[in-house]
Protein backbone atom coordinates (compact mmCIF):
# COMPACT_ATOMS: atom_id res chain seq x y z
CA UNK A 1 0.00 0.00 0.00
CA UNK A 2 3.27 2.89 -0.60
CA UNK A 3 3.88 4.22 -3.92
CA UNK A 4 5.98 1.87 -6.25
CA UNK A 5 9.38 3.71 -5.83
CA UNK A 6 9.44 3.04 -1.81
CA UNK A 7 7.67 -0.10 -2.01
CA UNK A 8 8.66 -2.62 0.55
CA UNK A 9 7.31 -5.87 -0.62
CA UNK A 10 10.80 -6.42 -2.63
CA UNK A 11 12.03 -6.54 1.05
CA UNK A 12 10.04 -9.37 1.96
CA UNK A 13 10.49 -13.18 1.86
CA UNK A 14 9.54 -14.49 -1.07
CA UNK A 15 7.02 -16.90 1.23
CA UNK A 16 5.58 -16.49 4.94
CA UNK A 17 8.57 -18.12 7.41
CA UNK A 18 8.18 -21.51 8.39
CA UNK A 19 7.78 -20.73 11.99
CA UNK A 20 5.81 -23.12 15.27
CA UNK A 21 5.32 -20.42 17.14
CA UNK A 22 2.36 -18.26 16.85
CA UNK A 23 2.52 -14.55 18.25
CA UNK A 24 -0.90 -12.71 19.56
CA UNK A 25 -0.12 -9.05 18.80
CA UNK A 26 -2.13 -7.20 21.08
CA UNK A 27 -2.48 -3.30 19.46
CA UNK A 28 -3.37 -0.17 20.94
CA UNK A 29 -5.88 1.12 18.62
CA UNK A 30 -3.80 4.66 18.86
CA UNK A 31 -1.12 2.21 16.67
CA UNK A 32 -3.55 1.08 14.29
CA UNK A 33 -3.76 4.69 12.79
CA UNK A 34 0.12 5.25 12.84
CA UNK A 35 1.14 5.85 9.14
CA UNK A 36 5.00 4.13 9.92
CA UNK A 37 4.04 1.29 12.01
CA UNK A 38 5.95 -2.04 12.37
CA UNK A 39 3.13 -4.69 12.88
CA UNK A 40 1.86 -4.78 9.06
CA UNK A 41 5.68 -5.34 7.90
CA UNK A 42 5.55 -8.51 10.76
CA UNK A 43 2.83 -10.11 9.52
CA UNK A 44 4.29 -9.72 6.11
CA UNK A 45 6.72 -11.96 6.74
CA UNK A 46 4.76 -14.59 8.88
CA UNK A 47 1.47 -16.70 7.87
CA UNK A 48 -1.86 -15.55 8.74
CA UNK A 49 -2.14 -18.53 11.20
CA UNK A 50 0.84 -17.24 13.27
CA UNK A 51 0.56 -13.69 13.56
CA UNK A 52 -3.09 -13.11 14.83
CA UNK A 53 -3.68 -9.17 16.08
CA UNK A 54 -6.58 -7.88 18.31
CA UNK A 55 -6.96 -4.04 18.66
CA UNK A 56 -8.38 -2.78 21.57
CA UNK A 57 -7.61 -1.71 24.82
CA UNK A 58 -9.56 -4.25 27.00
CA UNK A 59 -9.99 -7.63 26.39
CA UNK A 60 -12.35 -9.44 28.85
CA UNK A 61 -12.62 -13.16 29.09
CA UNK A 62 -16.94 -12.74 27.83
CA UNK A 63 -15.61 -10.78 24.92
CA UNK A 64 -12.42 -12.62 23.88
CA UNK A 65 -12.99 -15.92 24.56
CA UNK A 66 -10.59 -17.60 22.35
CA UNK A 67 -7.80 -15.14 23.51
CA UNK A 68 -8.83 -16.10 27.10
CA UNK A 69 -8.37 -19.70 26.21
CA UNK A 70 -4.83 -19.03 24.91
CA UNK A 71 -3.98 -17.31 27.90
CA UNK A 72 -4.81 -19.89 30.75
CA UNK A 73 -2.71 -22.61 28.26
CA UNK A 74 -0.02 -23.26 30.40
CA UNK A 75 2.70 -23.10 27.44
CA UNK A 76 1.34 -19.03 26.14
CA UNK A 77 3.94 -16.79 27.24
CA UNK A 78 3.80 -13.04 27.40
CA UNK A 79 6.04 -10.53 26.49
CA UNK A 80 6.81 -7.78 29.04
CA UNK A 81 9.58 -6.53 30.89
CA UNK A 82 9.60 -6.80 34.79
CA UNK A 83 10.46 -8.16 38.00
CA UNK A 84 8.85 -10.92 38.09
CA UNK A 85 9.54 -11.62 34.06
CA UNK A 86 11.80 -14.57 33.38
CA UNK A 87 14.72 -14.08 30.38
CA UNK A 88 13.51 -15.95 27.33
CA UNK A 89 16.91 -17.32 27.00
CA UNK A 90 16.26 -19.06 29.74
CA UNK A 91 12.56 -20.67 29.09
CA UNK A 92 12.07 -23.96 28.07
CA UNK A 93 9.27 -23.88 25.43
CA UNK A 94 6.60 -26.62 26.03
CA UNK A 95 7.16 -29.10 22.88
CA UNK A 96 3.16 -30.58 23.52
CA UNK A 97 1.55 -27.77 21.94
CA UNK A 98 2.83 -24.97 19.46
CA UNK A 99 4.33 -22.45 21.13
CA UNK A 100 2.12 -19.22 21.65
CA UNK A 101 3.69 -15.74 22.19
CA UNK A 102 1.79 -12.77 23.38
CA UNK A 103 3.25 -8.91 22.15
CA UNK A 104 1.70 -5.85 23.50
CA UNK A 105 2.08 -3.02 20.67
CA UNK A 106 1.91 0.46 21.74
CA UNK A 107 4.04 3.31 23.30
CA UNK A 108 5.21 1.81 26.41
CA UNK A 109 2.58 3.93 28.81
CA UNK A 110 -0.37 2.09 26.62
CA UNK A 111 1.72 -1.19 27.00
CA UNK A 112 1.58 -0.76 30.59
CA UNK A 113 -1.90 -0.16 31.11
CA UNK A 114 -2.94 -2.54 28.53
CA UNK A 115 -1.22 -5.07 30.72
CA UNK A 116 -2.26 -3.99 34.15
CA UNK A 117 -5.73 -3.47 33.37
CA UNK A 118 -6.70 -6.78 31.88
CA UNK A 119 -6.22 -9.39 34.27
CA UNK A 120 -6.35 -11.79 31.52
CA UNK A 121 -2.52 -11.18 30.89
CA UNK A 122 -1.66 -12.08 33.70
CA UNK A 123 -2.50 -15.62 33.56
CA UNK A 124 0.82 -16.70 31.04
CA UNK A 125 4.53 -16.87 31.96
CA UNK A 126 5.78 -13.15 31.86
CA UNK A 127 9.23 -13.33 29.84
CA UNK A 128 11.75 -10.43 28.88
CA UNK A 129 14.33 -9.77 26.00
CA UNK A 130 17.99 -9.66 27.64
CA UNK A 131 19.97 -8.10 24.70
CA UNK A 132 21.82 -5.37 24.31
CA UNK A 133 21.07 -4.58 20.98
CA UNK A 134 20.07 -1.08 19.64
CA UNK A 135 16.86 -0.27 18.26
CA UNK A 136 16.98 0.04 14.54
CA UNK A 137 13.97 1.72 14.06
CA UNK A 138 15.64 5.12 13.92
CA UNK A 139 12.59 6.95 12.51
CA UNK A 140 10.48 7.23 16.04
CA UNK A 141 12.16 7.89 19.32
CA UNK A 142 12.69 5.53 22.24
CA UNK A 143 12.78 5.75 25.89
CA UNK A 144 15.97 4.04 26.14
CA UNK A 145 19.01 3.45 23.48
CA UNK A 146 18.00 -0.55 24.01
CA UNK A 147 14.09 -0.37 23.76
CA UNK A 148 13.30 -2.13 20.69
CA UNK A 149 9.73 -1.90 18.02
CA UNK A 150 7.16 -4.47 18.42
CA UNK A 151 8.63 -5.51 15.15
CA UNK A 152 12.28 -5.97 16.66
CA UNK A 153 10.94 -7.59 19.74
CA UNK A 154 9.39 -9.88 17.67
CA UNK A 155 12.16 -10.99 15.87
CA UNK A 156 14.39 -11.33 18.40
CA UNK A 157 11.89 -13.44 20.53
CA UNK A 158 11.41 -15.66 17.24
CA UNK A 159 14.96 -16.16 16.86
CA UNK A 160 15.16 -17.98 20.27
CA UNK A 161 11.83 -19.71 20.38
CA UNK A 162 12.52 -21.04 16.84
CA UNK A 163 16.30 -21.59 17.38
CA UNK A 164 17.14 -20.02 13.56
CA UNK A 165 19.63 -17.30 13.89
CA UNK A 166 18.04 -16.64 10.15
CA UNK A 167 14.96 -15.39 11.10
CA UNK A 168 15.67 -11.82 12.59
CA UNK A 169 17.71 -10.94 9.64
CA UNK A 170 14.78 -11.42 7.24
CA UNK A 171 12.14 -9.95 9.81
CA UNK A 172 14.21 -6.69 9.98
CA UNK A 173 14.88 -6.22 6.33
CA UNK A 174 12.07 -4.72 5.48
CA UNK A 175 12.49 -1.80 8.73
CA UNK A 176 15.87 -1.24 7.51
CA UNK A 177 14.34 -0.68 3.85
CA UNK A 178 11.26 1.35 5.63
CA UNK A 179 13.71 3.38 8.02
CA UNK A 180 16.28 3.86 4.89
CA UNK A 181 13.29 5.50 2.56
CA UNK A 182 12.10 7.92 5.05
CA UNK A 183 15.60 9.08 5.80
CA UNK A 184 15.78 9.70 2.18
CA UNK A 185 12.67 11.62 1.54
CA UNK A 186 13.56 14.37 4.21
CA UNK A 187 13.16 12.13 7.58
CA UNK A 188 15.38 12.93 10.43
CA UNK A 189 17.26 9.94 13.05
CA UNK A 190 15.33 9.87 16.20
CA UNK A 191 18.02 8.93 19.04
CA UNK A 192 16.44 7.82 22.14
CA UNK A 193 14.98 10.19 25.28
CA UNK A 194 17.86 8.59 27.36
CA UNK A 195 20.58 9.74 24.85
CA UNK A 196 18.73 12.89 24.44
CA UNK A 197 18.58 13.53 28.25
CA UNK A 198 22.65 12.66 28.70
CA UNK A 199 23.75 15.01 25.84
CA UNK A 200 21.78 18.04 27.13
CA UNK A 201 19.73 17.92 23.71
CA UNK A 202 16.12 17.23 24.76
CA UNK A 203 14.53 20.39 23.20
CA UNK A 204 10.87 19.62 24.92
CA UNK A 205 9.76 21.29 28.17
CA UNK A 206 10.50 19.28 31.45
CA UNK A 207 7.34 17.58 32.72
CA UNK A 208 5.89 19.28 35.90
CA UNK A 209 4.31 15.80 36.97
CA UNK A 210 6.95 14.73 39.71
CA UNK A 211 6.72 10.73 38.74
CA UNK A 212 8.07 11.74 35.09
CA UNK A 213 10.51 14.02 36.27
CA UNK A 214 11.92 10.95 38.22
CA UNK A 215 11.59 8.70 35.52
CA UNK A 216 13.94 10.95 33.20
CA UNK A 217 16.18 10.97 36.41
CA UNK A 218 16.68 7.20 36.54
CA UNK A 219 17.29 7.46 32.25
CA UNK A 220 20.18 9.90 32.81
CA UNK A 221 21.42 7.96 35.70
CA UNK A 222 21.61 4.34 33.93
CA UNK A 223 18.65 3.33 36.55
CA UNK A 224 17.07 0.64 35.32
CA UNK A 225 13.09 1.27 34.59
Amino acid sequence: SRPQKVCLCPFLPVHPLKVSTCLYIIQHPAEENRVLRTVPLLAACLPPDKCKILVGRRFSEDRYPELATVCRNPGTLILYPGAEATNLDEVTVMSSNPPVMIIIDGTWSQAKDIFYKNSVFRLPRQVQLKTNISSQYVIRTQPTNTCLSTLECAAVALTIMEKNTSIQETILRPLQALCSFQLQHGAQIHHSKEHLLKNGLYEKPMPKNKRKLRRMELLVNNVKI
